[in-house]
């Protein structure tokens, strides 16, 4: 183990070298974007790093800093009747792979928590943020050594997609758990070749519900709100309206030219094309499965209550879901009855962050129930084992 006061040093040494390295970081950053051939608008956003992102990188360090060490917790303490001490505590998971793609910031908050929760890590980024990654990596290592620490702890992975897959197969790192930050194909095989657990960090088409005995106001700040960032996996896709809402075709209309205005192009069934002539019509169930990640957004009305969770138990990627309403019971019932891992009263999904959880930054949003569901912090990147004290005692 390292103490804590150890890695809270390593931590603010590395802030210190990314904010002197920032305009080499930053130059780094345009060879990237300069190579970016994809006309793709929300992976272009993930990959940009500008100064406001190396200040949002020094602020998820500071905050890192702050949180409680989660290794050597005494979960359950137990006296037993021979004199044995018996303690469940916790201790780091090992190591830790992690393959995402464009986000360079990942390269800061993922290794960030996982060194802070005693482990060391892997890290796999895409090709496309390749100058970015290794100019943050110098940082990192820098600080490692400041500190008389290996580098091992924190590693970047420059290799090549059939090395990855070469990796993930045959696990000659000795990894003791692989997170997949990426498409469907990235997990899937991640999922069918790992032979070490997996945190899925998946899609996430999220859902909000205009409940009958809703303020109006109130729905149309959280789904612009929810369209603000198009490439983060907690923005909002498809908006449900409860038919029966008052004032049902003024305020369809109203959202519909609000969403317009803002750049979203809005999606919808023959049937809202009829209320507002700003939608573009789409029909079959396979767009209602898709996650976005471009500014467009889905609206469709619902029979009611049940019909509108159905919808989002079905199509959503379990990750955030919302609901609008001033029945609290109805609300209460949204929260219980609907399977994702963060579920929104009157709140927006955009939310669904380790730092807006209050525990800094995270590694991933697991969108599976196991071992965790929602935003992986440092308090997640650890397991238990039992320590047992004795002198002598022999079970007869």
């Amino acid at each position: 183990m390292i103490s804590t006061e150890k890695k809270n040093a390593v931590l603010r040494t590395l802030a210190r070298f990314i904010d002197a390295n920032r305009n080499e970081i930053i130059a780094s950053n345009q060879l990237d974007l300069r190579s970016y051939s994809g006309d793709d608008e929300a992976m272009y956003d993930r990959l940009k790093v500008d100064s406001a992102k190396v200040d949002a990188m020094i602020q998820a360090i500071e905050d890192c800093i702050a949180v409680e060490d989660p290794e050597d917790r005494i979960i359950y303490s137990y006296s037993h009747p021979n004199s044995m001490k018996v303690e469940n505590r916790t201790v780091a998971l090992g190591n830790i792979l992690i393959i995402y793609e464009s986000r360079p910031d990942v390269t800061i908050e993922a290794a960030i928590t996982a060194f802070k929760a005693g482990n060391k890590i892997l890290l796999k980024g895409g090709k496309e943020a390749r100058n970015t990654n290794l100019s943050l990596m110098k940082c990192w290592h820098k600080a490692l050594k400041e500190h008389g620490l290996d580098t091992s702890w924190v590693e970047y992975l420059d290799l090549s997609r059939e090395e990855t897959q070469k990796l993930i197969k045959d696990n000659e790192r000795d990894i003791d758990l692989i997170i997949p930050r990426g498409g469907e194909g990235l997990i899937q095989f991640v999922k069918s070749h790992s032979v070490v657990p997996v945190i899925v960090s998946g899609r996430g088409n999220n859902f909000l519900f205009v409940d009958k005995d809703s303020d109006f106001t109130i729905a149309i700040d959280l789904i612009l709100d929810g369209k603000k960032r198009i490439s983060v996996c907690n923005a909002l896709d498809k908006v449900l309206i409860h038919r029966d809402l008052q004032d049902l075709d003024a305020n369809v209309e109203r959202l519909v030219v609000l969403l317009r205005e803002a750049g979203i192009e809005v999606l919808g069934t023959a049937e809202l094309k009829e209320i507002a002539e700003d939608i573009t019509t789409v029909a079959g169930r396979e767009i209602w499965f898709e996650e976005f990640l471009a500014p467009k957004i889905m609206l469709a009305l619902v029979d009611g209550f049940d019909h509108a969770v159905d919808s989002i138990n079905t199509y959503s990627g379990k990750h955030s879901a919302t609901i609008v309403s001033n029945n609290e019971d109805r609300a209460h019932r949204f929260l219980q009855e609907v399977d994702c891992a963060a579920v929104y009263h009157n709140a927006s999904t955009r939310f669904t962050d380790g730092g807006q959880f209050g525990f800094g930054a995270e590694m991933a949003i697991s969108t599976q129930k196991l071992h965790f569901r929602g935003p992986i912090g440092i308090d997640q990147l650890v397991t238990n084992k039992w320590y047992v004290f004795g002198n002598g005692q022999v079970r007869n």
